[in-house]
């Protein structure tokens, strides 16, 4: 807000004139009854009206001027806000997005800033409110001290219970806005994993965590509601009652003649333009305490420093290269003190395609990610081309060191723009030359629109091998001196797996390449095969010298082999089963219709 004081500042200033149109009407009421209707002058009553519809004129152009100003740097504010919080979500470290759900910060960044956005809309109309009650003060002294200490009697105990309001709802609505994102979380990891949930027929489990968190959402929106219930109305009734006081004893005052008909009108009518005002603190102290829990939650965000940043002095890569090596690397993940890597060696010399091999969990994956510096190493250091990774630029260092995932992951955009992602001004030129190296040319050639298809959310519209070529054919467009292939062929039918070997083949010949597979026939694609254990290297040499001298080599690659069988009957038994289930709901509604048929 600091830095939108000047926009803010137009927008209080444009209320204080307001406010200056709008106190000034009682005033000229008054002078219109006790020198124009009182006596009976049409021509004062005429010049009174005239100036009273000026004021109006003036309240009017003010209020816009001033609710425009208001929306306006509200909505600045939230558009800042929200281009800060995205960008720093960006910047934060791997290991902070692994302990949030994406519905949290979804609703951090949507809900959360529309109560800082609405809070905002109210720091002119607040000042104006101030403004018009300090006026209001100054005018009312000055017609009858009396009366006014009459009419605002009930200030103290109006200031005692929003003190109170404002403390009761402050830690409610901390809860309804945390609520509020787990409930946005549950319905953004169904919607996600939609497949997920209809695969296993688990709509029944997902609306039952809905129902309980909407259910949480409601007992604390109950409780929020039960204490603005308590307080609301008493903040309402008691600026009332300085008006009855008023009435009742500037009455008797014009009676006797003490006090001018004019005055009485005129101060009557202060005392309206103080309740609304005044009626609007329970209202402006509900809203503050939602935005300012909101804004606790966003800074929160905000105020965690990202772990992996770039180095103060850094040195840059040569031309070319892409030798990678690991000096005595140790490694955990955050909130594990399990080693993962315990002092790991390992040199893979620049133009050199390796597989690295083990059990699950052995460390395979974490290698790829600590070259692309996505964690620290806790100890040793990770080198390419003889610079350590920590002393890279973060874009340099990505840039140099291209990734295709396990999981793949497209964008809701055309074929194109996904295989342009590293560099949105490529060529189509290059577009469709890294699509063929990838082996995915052809296929995108079939499709309606060809590179300018739109592939959906995540791309489930293609096949797992189509979506796979398209993730290699992304890299490939980066060219980067590292290719690092985690499981990149694990999520694709064994019989379509050649299909993509081939196009692997043709992307690691004369660069750096570090395969992570399981399937022999991915692991052959590499000249050397490093086996992985214990966060060390195990064994060290080609595919086929492994089988032949390593024990351990054999077995992992035997329980591999053991564990997708047993995935792949799996699998065929859940489609069974599910198909099962639909043939049973059918037959059900079938016999309920023809029930129905029957029945009359």
């Amino acid at each position: 807000m600091w830095a939108q004081r000047w926009g803010i500042a137009a927008g209080a200033l444009a209320g204080l004139a307001w406010t200056v149109a709008k106190v000034s009407v009682p005033t000229l009421v008054a002078k219109a009854i006790d020198l124009g209707i009182q006596p009976g002058d049409t021509s004062e009553i005429s010049h009174y009206a005239r100036l009273i519809a000026v004021a109006g004129a003036f309240t009017a152009f003010f209020t816009g001027i001033r609710r425009y100003l208001a929306f306006r740097e509200a909505r600045k504010t939230e558009a800042v806000l929200r281009d800060r919080l995205f960008a720093h979500l960006q910047r934060l470290h791997f290991a902070f997005h692994d302990g949030q759900q994406t519905g949290q910060l979804m609703s951090r960044a949507n809900n959360d800033l529309q109560q800082i956005q609405n809070a905002v809309v109210l720091v002119p109309l607040t000042i104006a409110n101030i403004a018009t009650v300090a006026a209001v003060l100054v005018i009312l002294v000055r017609v009858d001290p009396v009366l006014t200490v009459l009419a605002l009697g009930s200030l103290p105990a109006v200031n005692v219970l929003a003190k109170r309001f404002a403390t009761k709802l402050q830690p409610t609505m901390t809860g309804v806005q945390q609520e509020s994102a787990e409930l946005s979380a549950v319905v953004e990891e169904t919607v996600t994993g939609i497949r997920v949930v209809k695969g296993f027929a688990a709509e029944d489990t997902q609306a039952a965590r809905l129902s309980s968190e909407a259910d949480d959402l409601y007992e604390v929106s109950m409780e929020a509601a039960k204490i603005r219930s308590v307080y609301w109305p008493a903040l309402e009734l008691l600026p009332s009652i300085g008006l009855i006081m008023v009435l009742a004893y500037g009455g008797h005052q014009v009676i006797e003649g003490q006090l001018e008909l004019g005055a009485l009108v005129a101060f009557n009518a202060y005392v309206v333009l103080l309740v609304w005002p005044l009626r609007m603190l329970g209202w402006i102290v509900a809203m503050s305490q939602r935005a300012a829990a909101s804004a606790q939650r966003v800074h929160e965000i905000l105020a965690t420093e990202p772990l992996v940043v770039d180095p103060v002095k850094p040195e840059p890569l040569p031309s070319t290269g892409g030798d990678v090596r690991f000096q005595q690397v140790s490694f955990h993940y955050e909130g594990n003190d399990h080693l993962v890597l315990d002092g790991f060696d390992l040199h893979i010399p620049a133009g050199q395609s390796v597989a690295l091999v083990g059990a699950t969990a052995s460390g395979k994956s974490t290698t790829a990610k600590l070259i692309s510096r996505f964690y620290d190493v806790s100890e040793g250091a990770v080198l390419l081309d003889g610079i350590d990774v920590r002393q890279v630029l973060l874009s340099e260092l990505r840039g140099a060191v291209g990734l295709v995932f396990e999981e793949t992951f497209l964008f809701s955009d055309t074929i194109a723009a996904n295989i342009a992602f590293a560099d949105a001004d490529a060529s189509i030129a290059d577009i469709e030359r890294a699509a063929r190296l990838a082996g995915a040319h052809e296929f995108i050639g079939g499709l309606s629109h060809g590179y300018d298809t739109e592939i959906g959310e995540r791309g489930f519209s293609l096949s797992g091998g189509q979506r796979q070529r398209i993730a290699i054919a992304r890299a490939i467009l980066a060219d980067p001196r590292v290719l690092i292939l985690d499981d990149a062929t694990s999520a694709v039918d064994p019989t379509k797996e050649h299909e993509i070997r081939d196009a692997l083949a043709e992307v690691m010949r004369d660069r750096t390449t570090i395969v992570i597979a399981h399937r022999p026939a991915t692991i052959a694609l590499a000249e050397r095969v490093v086996l992985i254990g214990d966060g060390k290297v195990v064994a060290d040499g080609t595919h086929e010298g492994l089988l032949r001298t390593s024990e351990a080599y054999r077995v992992v690659l035997a329980s591999a082999a053991a564990d997708e069988e047993q995935a792949r009957h799996a699998a065929l038994g859940d489609a069974a089963d599910a198909a099962e289930a639909a043939d049973a709901e059918a037959a059900r509604r079938a016999g309920s219709d023809a029930e129905e048929v029957v029945s009359p």
